[in-house]
């Protein structure tokens, strides 16, 4: 298996997100919500795009309100596509 931090050297890096964990009620699956801030095109005012992601816990050791940093990857499932890199901040 290739080495999984070698991703500078690949012709198309993989996306790398941050965000916060929605829920994790599912097993092995935590749901990532990663806020984008945006300028409206026509009046210029600052707006926060949100999305869900879905997101491969394999431990099961995510709780709601961690900041995560995840990682785009192979289709793992239906709708899972990003695997968990670090976990930046736990939840109190």
């Amino acid at each position: 298996m290739a080495d999984e931090n070698a991703t500078e050297d690949r012709p198309n890096p993989r996306k790398v997100r941050e965000g916060t964990v929605l829920s994790n009620a599912m097993d092995k699956t935590a749901v990532v919500a990663v806020v984008d801030r945006v300028r409206h095109p026509r009046y210029n005012k600052t707006v926060q795009r949100t999305t869900k992601l879905f997101v491969h816990d394999e431990d099961n050791d995510l709780n709601v309100g961690d900041k995560v940093r995840v990682q785009e990857t192979r289709p793992l499932s239906k709708n899972k596509r990003w695997r968990v890199l670090d976990v930046l901040e736990r939840a109190r």
